[in-house]
């Protein structure tokens, strides 16, 4: 297992010199001169091939962990920070993907930056569009210090074996793909960010320039494939590592968008990097609901690139914690939890892609109905809207956790960030978009593969090749992927996010929904980084 699992939560434990370097991370004009405070020097870090792997973990373990303002991430806004599960990454970038659309509603308007989300109407000084902000930047920091540390001319340098140079060379580009993910982020969240990679110099006097989509996409296009042949093959890394097939499935994810974020459609390059993942012995996982789970790195099968979160040494209530809490009303034995937040809930739109919530049939519909209503009559009500109940903190047999915390505060369960049911989806909407290098009977045979897994094995869901069409994969994407953060990019490209094409509960604030303005597709850069930096616009 990669040794992040056994990093603990607070990154005031992580004395390295590159988080000291990282109080600067969010490009405040006045943060730049900032110098290490601690007597543990890069030299020392990074003075053994182990040294490079335990800082590796540590950039990884940045999905992870949490931390407060004096570990680099003071530009998170101080509602967010004073309670560090609200810094998580993954929290931050769920609320984003999930909370804006008809898959998740949460309870308490008065939490930092939740008003306006479900209801698209936000600032440009809202806590959570200003947190995964800076928390991205954060990770880049991170990535960009280890990559410029494990520099050729600064590992040739160390009198190295070649064994070991090969497996830091490794490394680096696994540091360049978590950098590549987190721009990914940015340019599908922000379109127009700030850029910087290792060659920023630290303490110059310039600022960072603001790049643009078309700018972006050609960097991460060029970037994976640089980096293709220097990861791991698919399937060879450690569990939690970045290999080929993480570069591959998101090439596939970014050339599936392409048409949304460069004008230019890239359904072919969706196919191809589809194809290659196919080609390299993943396979659907038997169970769904076992995807989801507390052992769910046992399924191999499927995973492709997972946030690896522990219940004793990578404790927060973000990440899967807040997924596993999070639920309004569900029992604790249901959650494998100590009891519920009384938070998130889904709206009666989307419940309605189902034709049986029961589960009875596809067994997908993981939602808690008991005094739940299905109607979200109000937003901000706990009982108004059914929970889903798909990450559970319990085993594939039923018991705790493999690493449950005593008091049954955290969850053990991974995160996908990548899985094969994805790939699948991806390379059936493609074909349908008109991409080249593949074909419809295929497409039809992968969704009908997705159907006979959520109906336990029988063909009774699947459908025919009339029935293939892009609407039908929109819905069974909602149906397949479901809190796993796809829905606000997905419903962007099939234009129903901001639209009057698709209406759900509280859209736009309004009970029936209602459609807004499209410059919501996008989210604003946030105003203090517009006061720090004059090199950046805002985004229209």
């Amino acid at each position: 297992m990669f040794p992040y699992k056994k990093l603990k939560m607070n990154m005031q434990s992580l004395k390295m010199s590159f988080f000291s370097i990282l109080i600067m991370s969010a490009f405040g004009c006045t943060k730049l001169d900032l110098q290490p405070t601690n007597d543990l020097t890069a030299e020392d870090v990074y003075n053994s091939p182990l040294g490079y792997k335990q800082t590796l973990a540590k950039v990884y373990g940045a999905f992870a962990l949490t931390g407060n303002a004096t570990t680099g991430q003071q530009d998170i806004p101080a509602e967010i920070i004073k309670d560090e599960g609200n810094s998580d990454f993954l929290r931050l970038y769920w609320n984003l993907q999930e909370l804006t659309t008809d898959e998740a509603a949460w309870s308490w308007s008065s939490d930092a930056g939740i008003l306006g989300l479900h209801e698209l109407n936000w600032s440009s000084t809202n806590a959570i569009i200003s947190g995964l902000y800076y928390r991205s930047f954060f990770q880049i920091t991170l990535c960009n210090d280890f990559i410029r540390q494990a520099a050729e001319d600064k590992i040739t340098s160390k009198g190295f074996s070649d064994t070991d140079l090969q497996e830091i060379r490794r490394y680096r580009a696994e540091a360049r793909f978590l950098r590549a993910y987190q721009y990914w982020v940015l340019m599908d969240l922000y379109a127009n960010p700030p850029f910087v990679t290792e060659d920023f110099k630290l303490g110059a006097k310039d600022l960072p320039k603001q790049t643009n989509r078309n700018e972006l996409f050609s960097y991460l296009e060029s970037e994976l494939k640089a980096i293709e042949t220097e990861l791991a093959p698919a399937k060879t890394n450690e569990y939690g590592r970045a290999d080929q097939a993480a570069a591959w499935a998101l090439l596939s994810r970014i050339y599936l968008n392409a048409e949304v974020y460069i004008k230019i459609p890239k359904y072919t390059e969706a196919i191809t990097y589809a194809k290659k993942i196919i080609g390299a012995g993943y396979s659907l996982h038997g169970n769904y609901q076992e995807l989801t789970i507390a052992d769910n790195h046992l399924n191999t099968d499927e995973n492709i690139l997972m946030i690896n979160y522990d219940g004793t040494h990578t404790q927060n209530y973000g990440g899967t914690t807040y997924l596993m809490h999070g639920p309004a009303n569900v029992p604790a034995n249901i959650s494998g939890s100590n009891g519920d937040w009384g938070g998130l809930r889904t709206t009666q739109n989307f419940v309605g892609l189902f034709t049986d919530y029961s589960g009875n049939t596809d067994k997908r519909a993981l939602f808690y109905t008991t005094g739940q209503t299905l109607e979200m009559e109000e937003l901000y009500l706990s009982k108004a809207g059914f929970s889903p109940i798909k990450f559970r903190n319990k085993t594939r047999t039923g018991g705790d956790a493999p690493h449950q915390d005593p008091a049954k505060d955290f969850s053990d369960i991974d995160f996908p960030l990548f899985r094969f049911g994805e790939v699948y989806l991806n390379y059936a909407e493609a074909v349908l978009r008109g991409g080249n290098g593949g074909d419809k009977a295929t497409a039809l045979q992968y969704i009908n593969n997705l159907r006979t897994r959520a109906y336990a094995g029988s063909a009774t869901g699947n459908i025919g090749s009339s029935d293939l069409t892009l609407d039908f994969l929109l819905d069974e994407r909602g149906r397949e992927l479901y809190f796993e953060a796809h829905r606000r990019t997905d419903l962007i490209r099939f234009n129903k996010f901001t639209t009057a094409n698709y209406l759900w509960a509280w859209k736009g604030g309004v009970k029936a929904g209602t459609s807004v303005s499209n410059n919501r597709n996008i989210f604003p850069i946030p105003s203090s980084d517009l006061s720090s930096n004059p090199n950046l616009n805002q985004n229209p």
